[in-house]
């Protein structure tokens, strides 16, 4: 059976994630920084009949990530596919406008949990469970990305989460070039702006929604696209 790693799948388009891939066959293994939630929504997706596990994983700490590749080798014994959705958004919000925070007023501290999370953490993860893809001769990873990391369409304010997606596009570019010839196809997704706890109540589209264009590239067949950039499955501009 398949085994697909949703990070940060406590909530919101991660819980959608692992719900989609479960139903499609996946044996998904939830990842949650914090294990009461985790385990409230392994729960959820028990009781809906779907294949499930659970693993505690903060993806900013090395032991974390090598206490979960553990656990994939004595659980699992495979992994097909990763999909990097653990994020932050950390800069200031302003009163009227939430994306406020310049980059004239940017914190180094802001900024560096940021990147901690949104890039290390796919970073970490991909050092992790590579290997174990090379060895099957099969994965895919999916970098969960934001419009606002687009540099063809950059704009002011929220610097620190600008950079960080930015940084794992360029990350996804890398991860590409590296597993060409192992049929690991690695790709950014943007699921565009979603109803969740990050996103907000106003947001335009469901999580339902959201998520289509992730277990897209989950689940691309082996001429499927590497190394690129996408919104419900058609390429966007990096």
């Amino acid at each position: 059976m398949p085994v697909a790693v949703v990070t940060g799948a406590n909530r919101g388009l991660g819980l959608e994630t692992a719900r989609q891939l479960a139903r499609r066959g996946f044996r998904v293994l939830l990842t949650s920084r914090n294990a009461g939630k985790g385990e409230m929504a392994l729960e959820k997706l028990l009781a809906e009949g779907l294949d499930v596990l659970f693993q505690p994983l903060d993806v900013t700490s090395e032991n974390s990530v090598a206490e979960l590749g553990a656990f994939i080798h004595s659980r699992c014994g495979r992994v097909d596919v990763l999909v990097n959705n653990a994020g932050v958004f950390l800069d200031s919000h302003g009163s009227e406008d939430s994306g406020s925070a310049s980059v004239f007023n940017a914190s180094l501290d802001t900024l560096t949990a940021t990147l901690r999370t949104n890039l290390y953490g796919p970073l970490l993860l991909a050092q992790e469970l590579v290997p174990l893809m090379k060895q099957q001769h099969h994965g895919r990873i999916v970098n969960i990305s934001s419009g606002m990391g687009q540099l063809s369409e950059m704009e002011g304010k929220s610097p620190a989460y600008r950079i960080s997606k930015t940084a794992l596009n360029a990350l996804t570019r890398i991860l590409a070039a590296e597993t060409q010839g192992h049929n690991i196809l690695v790709n950014s997704v943007c699921p565009g702006w979603v109803r969740t706890e990050m996103g907000g109540p106003n947001a335009e589209r469901t999580v339902e929604e959201g998520a289509t264009g992730i277990v897209w590239a989950a689940t691309l067949p082996d001429d499927g696209p590497s190394g690129g950039f996408f919104r419900d499955g058609q390429p966007i501009p990096w």
